[in-house]
């Protein structure tokens, strides 16, 4: 009799399981397919979605989200790991902007330049490999622009029921770049796509552009000023490093990945020049010592790691950033430009390979063809995009450019600018054509902007704890 109670009772409960799982998913679908629901409903009921945290902000809702995704597009039974996402949301009439920076994903609410011209929705992801974002245990050979692309447009395609208006792609610097190798993947998600400052190295051992990059950026007179803090940063190697020694001793910081100390100063000097072009311009130059040869050790300390930052070479400095070098040592590639201006005897090491600065248990083989494949496809294939580059920033010394198989496709060069560049920043006629396009591309130009590019703004106010407009700055040689 007993046993039977307890089948019964057992039975309830799990017809009463059944019923309420039945009736959760029929809430899930019903939220997911009805515009008038909470969009936390509809977006939790999305397959493999959940929820990390909802930050409030006014006019919009932003989510912190974590996403499901196969380790291997290509074998999704091979494992899965959680991908993290957030979501600004205005309203789902309103276009969607699909932002990534290339590494970790920001969890403050913030707008790109994109989203706010569309006055639209933004949805960022992380990219896959950098924590919390990473497959465990952990096969680097999933680490590769398809299997990136893949995961956006997974995600697209499962926000694209709920954000159902436009899209466009953007990113800067890797994320440029990673905005760019999604369009060449999945051409028919995005309605347009505006990559900033992103790195075009078609070629990883012919970096001459560089060079000449180099030889005429800014002034004569900063130029030298910068020329000079860095041989000297060299000349000095001796008590510096030990300078170095007592910094790493008194951080915790330590050498494995790198080979030694002295490798990793002689990285962090040879980055100063580049680091410099990349984050700051001639308004900065005066900060840097004037007569470096009579400048003290501290001084020329102090200006290499302002710039350049002795952190960045460190296993620690490192660690965060392995994805992105595990990438520029097998796809990417990586830049490598002389030194003129110092002495041989001065320069040990050079610019050293990717392969230095991820761990060695890690295997990786460079694939020389994938770059040249993606520039090609843009070259011809190109449509409704649009690049945006710095003139005195170093990376775009190789940028993307179009061939006669673009269409409505544009690269325009903001005068002066660093690796910060935007659409603001273009000259007049640029910066009204590229709004106009971005605009219609979204879908929201208006008939006045179609007839009269010269008439198009940013459809939303600038908001300045949300509308970022520095730099994204990655410490060393990175884009």
């Amino acid at each position: 009799m007993r046993k039977a109670l307890r089948w019964l009772l057992a039975l309830a409960v799990l017809i009463g399981t059944l019923s309420t799982a039945g009736t959760a998913t029929a809430t899930a679908r019903s939220a997911a397919s009805t515009g008038s629901t909470d969009i936390k409903e509809q977006l939790l009921a999305i397959p493999g979605m959940s929820l990390v945290e909802e930050k409030p902000y006014t006019g919009y809702r932003f989510f912190v989200l974590t996403y499901t995704q196969p380790v291997d597009h290509r074998n999704p039974s091979k494992g899965t790991f959680q991908q993290r996402i957030t979501v600004l949301h205005k309203d789902v009439s309103r276009p969607t902007v699909f932002y990534t920076g290339g590494y970790n994903v920001s969890t403050t609410p913030s707008r790109r330049e994109p989203t706010q011209i569309v006055d639209g929705n933004q949805v960022s992801m992380e990219y896959r490999f950098f924590t919390p974002s990473r497959p465990s245990p952990a096969d680097w050979s999933k680490l590769d622009i398809w299997q990136a692309a893949s995961d956006q447009h997974r995600i697209f395609q499962a926000l694209k029921k709920i954000y159902s208006a436009n899209w466009i792609a953007t990113g800067g610097s890797k994320g440029g770049m990673t905005a760019t190798y999604y369009e060449r993947f999945y051409p028919r998600d995005m309605d347009g796509v505006v990559a900033y400052v992103a790195p075009n190295d078609v070629a990883n051992n012919e970096d001459s552009a560089y060079d000449r990059f180099f030889a005429g950026v800014g002034t004569k007179e900063c130029r030298d000023r910068l020329n000079a803090v860095q041989r000297e940063a060299l000349v000095r190697r001796q008590p510096l490093e030990r300078t170095y020694a007592a910094y790493a001793a008194g951080n915790g910081s330590t050498f494995a990945t790198i080979g030694g100390l002295d490798r990793a100063y002689e990285a962090v000097v040879l980055d100063y020049v580049w680091g410099f072009w990349q984050y700051s311009g001639l308004s900065a130059c005066d900060t840097v010592p004037a007569d470096a040869k009579n400048a003290s050790d501290q001084e020329i300390w102090d200006s290499v790691d302002t710039i350049s930052g002795f952190s960045a070479y460190t296993d620690q400095g490192l660690e965060t950033y392995t994805p992105y070098y595990y990438q520029a040592g097998t796809q990417l590639g990586a830049p490598t430009i002389r030194f003129p201006y110092i002495e041989k005897k001065y320069i040990k090491y050079g610019y050293q390979p990717p392969r230095n600065f991820v761990p060695r248990s890690i295997p990786m083989t460079f694939q020389p063809n994938v770059m040249r494949e993606v520039d090609t496809w843009v070259r011809h294939n190109a449509t409704h995009m649009l690049f945006v580059y710095g003139q005195n920033d170093p990376w775009g010394a190789e940028p993307f450019h179009l061939g006669k198989g673009a269409r409505d496709s544009y690269v325009f060069t903001a005068p002066g600018m660093n690796h910060g560049a935007n659409v603001a920043g273009l000259v007049a006629d640029e910066k009204t054509l590229a709004t106009a396009r971005i605009l219609d591309w979204a879908g929201v130009a208006s008939t006045a902007v179609r007839a009269d590019p010269s008439a198009a703004e940013p459809l939303a106010r600038y908001d300045a704890r949300l509308d970022a407009r520095d730099v994204e700055r990655e410490p060393a040689l990175r884009p």
